[in-house]
C-alpha cells in the first residue's frame, strides 16, 4: 500500500489512463457481440416453447384419436345389441315384448347416428390440428435455422474475441491494484455516470474529450504540468493532456496487440 502513496501524480494519471485504454477495449469487444447473446437467448426460448406447443398438440392429437376409436367400438357393440334385438323379436310371444325390443333397436340406432356425429366432427379436430401442427413446424424450422445462423455468428465473435476479453480483464484488474483505492473508486463512479463508459480523456481542441465546453487556458495549463489531477466540471471526467494521451495510447496498443 505504502509503493500505491509513493507514486507521483503524472504516473497515477498515466495508469488511471492506461485503465480507461483497457476498460474501454473491453467495452469495444463487448459491443462487437452487441445483442447477438440476447437475440440467441430469446430465439431458444422461443423454438423450447414451440417444441411443447407440437408435443402438447400431439397428445391432443392422440387423444381425438382414441376418443374416435371408442365410438367405433361403441357403434360396433350398437350394431351387435340391434342385430341381437332384431334375432330376439322372431322369438317374442306378445306385442309388448316386441315393442320393447323395437325399442331398444331405435334407441341404439340413435346412438350410432350421435357416435357418426361425433366421429365426424372429431376427424375436423384432427384436420384443424393437423394444419395447426404442420403450420408450426415450418415456423419452428425457420426459427432453428435463424437460431443455427445466430449461434454460429455469436460462436463466431466469441472465438475471435474471448482470450482477448479474458486477458484484458485480467490486465484491468492489476492495474486497478497498482491504483490507490479512493482514485479507482472515483474512476469506477465516474465511469458508471458517463456517456461510453469514458471516466478518463484528454484535452482535445481545448476541451474535455466529448464535450463541447472550452476548458479555461490557465487549466490547460495545470493539466499539462501534470501536478494534480483535475476533473472536468461539466462533465466530471478526469483530463490529461494530449501528449500524455498518446504516448499511453501507443504503449496500450502493443499490449493490445501482445493479447489477440
Amino acid at each position: 500500500m505504502a509503493k500505491k502513496t509513493e507514486r507521483t501524480v503524472e504516473e497515477k494519471l498515466r495508469a488511471l489512463y492506461d485503465l480507461q485504454l483497457i476498460d474501454s477495449r473491453i467495452d469495444e469487444i463487448r459491443n462487437v457481440r452487441g445483442e447477438l447473446p440476447l437475440e440467441v437467448e430469446d430465439l431458444e426460448d422461443e423454438v423450447a416453447g414451440m417444441n411443447k406447443r407440437l408435443e402438447k398438440l400431439e397428445n391432443e392429437l392422440e387423444v381425438i384419436e382414441d376418443k374416435i376409436k371408442e365410438k367405433k367400438n361403441g357403434i360396433e357393440e350398437s350394431k351387435a345389441l340391434i342385430k341381437k334385438y332384431s334375432s330376439q323379436q322372431d322369438n317374442v310371444r306378445n306385442n309388448r315384448e316386441y315393442n320393447s325390443l323395437s325399442k331398444e333397436i331405435e334407441f341404439q340406432e340413435l346412438e350410432i347416428q350421435l357416435s357418426e356425429k361425433h366421429i365426424k366432427e372429431f376427424k375436423a379436430q384432427i384436420e384443424q390440428k393437423k394444419q395447426v401442427i404442420e403450420d408450426t413446424k415450418e415456423t419452428l424450422k425457420a426459427r432453428e435455422e435463424h437460431l443455427k445462423h445466430k449461434q454460429g455468428e455469436l460462436d463466431e465473435i466469441l472465438a475471435e474475441t474471448e482470450k482477448e476479453e479474458k486477458a484484458l480483464i485480467k490486465e484491468s484488474e492489476k492495474y486497478q491494484k497498482e491504483i490507490e483505492e479512493r482514485l479507482v473508486k472515483a474512476y469506477t463512479r465516474i465511469r458508471t455516470n458517463v456517456k461510453n463508459g469514458l471516466a478518463v480523456v484528454p484535452v482535445e481542441r481545448g476541451a474535455s474529450g466529448g464535450s463541447f465546453f472550452t476548458i479555461p487556458p490557465q487549466v490547460q495549463m495545470e493539466i499539462a504540468s501534470r501536478k494534480k489531477i483535475i476533473t472536468d466540471e461539466h462533465s466530471g471526467r478526469i483530463l490529461v493532456d494530449p501528449a500524455l494521451a498518446d504516448e499511453e495510447r501507443e504503449k496500450m496498443d502493443k499490449l493490445f496487440d501482445k493479447v489477440k
